[in-house]
């Protein structure tokens, strides 16, 4: 009697994954909008500009310049940087000098390549179509961070209103943050409740103030 084969398993569902702002390639951008960059060199101003935020891997770094090249936002602006050829310095003895000769003739020059990239006009377009986005999930802390690091780049009425979503998110966090999490919490629970609402408070308060001075500039660039 035949065995019966055993069912076949069903193939894999295909789960949409949701579209996130490309925050790196707008991080990149904003970089090389100021000048060219060596891909060592950005990875170390995205920490310096953006702080702990971005802990930068050359492994996303490289493959997201990579997808900005291939779509004409950025390109090289200089290609095959040679490394120093190896000194050998003079030794004064005829054995030593007989031992300088060969490691010369066995030194060659390094052939690392060393690509500085800087920003094509359509990645100019592309930088400002990104830093102006606001669509959603382009509200949360990194987006807010990166995009105030880039600000001046927008225009004045543009800026202005992205500061005045940023402070009606706070807003709405911090009524979150303020509800009443059952009637019995330790005080642990509360602890942290009220760091976050202290946290929030803090942040919508900076809001307020960058909001004004924006307001202030815009006044006094009116009247002049």
């Amino acid at each position: 009697m035949e065995r019966e084969s055993p069912p076949l398993p069903s193939p894999a569902v295909s789960v949409p994954v949701l579209e996130r702002p490309p925050l790196l390639e707008l991080a990149i951008l904003g970089l090389l909008k100021e000048q060219p960059l060596h891909g060592y060199e950005l990875k170390k101003r995205l920490s310096e500009t953006l702080g702990f935020l971005w802990g930068v891997s050359f492994g996303s770094l490289y493959p997201a310049l990579r997808r900005l090249e291939r779509s004409g936002a950025i390109e090289v602006a200089d290609d095959a940087e040679p490394g120093p050829a190896i000194s050998v310095p003079s030794t004064g003895s005829v054995a030593g000098e007989a031992a300088a000769a060969r490691l010369r003739r066995m030194a060659k020059p390094s052939r690392r390549t060393r690509k500085a990239y800087r920003i094509t006009p359509q990645g100019e377009a592309l930088f400002a179509e990104l830093l102006a986005d606001d669509g959603p999930n382009t509200d949360d802390e990194r987006s807010f961070t990166l995009k105030l690091a880039f600000a001046r780049h927008l225009p004045q009425p543009t800026r202005l209103a992205f500061l005045e979503r940023r402070r009606a998110a706070l807003t709405a966090q911090l009524v979150e943050a303020r509800r009443t999490h059952g009637p019995v919490i330790d005080r642990y629970t509360r602890s942290l409740v009220e760091h976050r609402t202290q946290s929030t408070e803090q942040d919508l308060a900076w809001v307020e103030e960058l909001i004004a001075a924006e307001r202030t500039a815009r006044e006094e660039g009116a009247s002049a």
